[in-house]
């Protein structure tokens, strides 16, 4: 899937979740991202969609069969365990994908207090 139909896509599930509040979509690589309140919760890559997991949420996605998103590398594939793959279920019912999405993003919000951006250090110029 190119970068185009991943934004496309990428918006039709923005678009899913509008009961929720703004969700914002960006380019991210040859995919889409899709965030709330300025966290990344979601993306789009290769047509499928991958919500943001964490300990409190792994354990029900791995229940329905959902694997993490990987990719290829020189030294074999690699896994993102942060993001897994949304369970096709999600997508014929809408209260479930709703469901599903606020869980992605409160563990996008649990993953920010976790790692605080680090502080700027002052320029040695100042």
């Amino acid at each position: 899937m190119s970068g185009p139909a991943a934004l496309e896509q990428a918006r039709e599930f923005a678009d899913q979740l509008a009961p929720l509040g703004p969700v914002k979509v960006e380019r991210l690589f040859g995919g889409a991202v899709l965030k709330a309140d300025g966290r990344a919760f979601a993306f789009v890559a290769d047509g499928m969609l991958y919500l943001r997991v964490d300990a409190e949420t792994r354990d029900a996605f791995t229940a329905r069969g959902s694997v993490p998103f990987s990719y290829p590398t020189r030294k074999g594939r690699v896994e993102a365990r942060s993001y897994f793959e949304a369970p096709s279920e999600l997508f014929d019912d809408p209260d479930l994908l709703l469901a599903w999405t606020r869980a992605a993003i409160a563990a996008a919000g649990r993953a920010a207090v976790r790692a605080p951006r680090s502080r700027r250090r002052p320029s040695p110029m100042a």
